[in-house]
């Protein structure tokens, strides 16, 4: 029963770790992103940063289909200030860097398809690079966007896919849902992974939210980093946050925005080479912050 039960929260921290890296598709419209992300320790002086920067550059093949190019950088800094029983300054810096390639292409006068492969390195970055540092990550998608149509009552954009995503070990594809609806013009919500808000439109530039998002990492550690005798091979970050959102438009196309809530799962976690779990860096919820300015379509 108990290995059952190991088993069931590893593929359920695993799935959660996956969504949490949807933001690339999440994000399709932008061009450039620039955020910053912030989770202090509650009951210690650790701290969790992150720097986060992307740009994705359409080209056009033919009338209404795209080759989209971007890559997209993070840098996490981890602040460990509390005693742990190993040698934290392997774990001072992870860096995750994507390249993006993506084709998209129109299949009738509403539905579009996409595919998309990201070839990932994810790591410590602390020795000697190696295959264990670079993961496989791609999709396929069908977007049903409607938002511009003027003859919809309510506009509205649905996105189904299927992704793959190696870090997460499982070896079939996870389905991918989002759906967006402007009720009115003060309202629109958006319901699928990895974000569900309600958003209100005060005017033209500025809106509120609120909001439920996941967000989290999965990196290799490449020097030997013993835990109570056993080797940790994975650092991971899942997070799923609640909270409030504003954005403010300085033009149609900058956008600059900052969300702050509360974690209501946390869990940074030492992983061996099985993807089970060693230790804990933190499991007691806290404050979230992320806030960040994009350029968009």
């Amino acid at each position: 029963m108990i290995n059952v039960a190991n088993g069931f929260f590893k593929v359920a921290a695993s799935i959660i770790v996956c969504f949490s890296m949807l933001h690339a598709e999440a994000q399709l419209s932008d061009l450039a992103r620039l955020e910053y992300s912030f989770i202090p320790k509650s009951d210690s002086e650790d701290e969790y940063n992150r720097f986060r920067g992307s740009f994705n550059l359409p080209i056009e093949t033919s009338e209404d289909c795209y080759f989209i190019v971007g890559a997209e950088y993070n840098q996490i800094i981890l602040e460990l200030e509390d005693n742990y029983p190993f040698n934290k300054r392997d774990l001072q810096r992870i860096h995750i860097a994507d390249v993006n390639l993506a084709y998209t292409f129109k299949t009738n006068e509403h539905w579009r398809l996409g595919l998309k492969f990201s070839p990932r390195v994810a790591s410590t970055l602390t020795g000697r690079f190696g295959m264990d540092d670079v993961f496989l990550n791609g999709g396929v998608f069908a977007i049903n966007d409607r938002r511009k149509d003027e003859t919809s009552k309510r506009p509205y954009r649905l996105i189904l896919g299927l992704t793959y995503n190696s870090t997460t070990g499982l070896p079939f594809p996870l389905p991918f849902v989002s759906y967006f609806r402007r009720v009115n013009e003060h309202w629109s919500f958006n319901l699928g992974i990895p974000k569900i808000n309600l958003k209100h439109y005060i005017n033209e530039k500025n809106s509120v939210q609120a909001f439920f998002s996941i967000d989290g990492y999965y990196a290799h550690i490449q020097h030997r980093l013993l835990v109570d005798g056993e080797e940790a091979k994975h650092i991971s970050l899942s997070a799923i946050v609640g909270g409030v959102g504003y954005e403010h438009a300085f033009t149609k196309h900058l956008v600059a925005y900052a969300y702050t809530g509360y974690t209501l799962r946390l869990s940074n976690t030492l992983r061996d080479d099985n993807r089970d779990k060693l230790f804990n860096l933190d499991d007691v919820n806290a404050f979230y912050l992320r806030t960040g300015i994009k350029f968009k379509i």
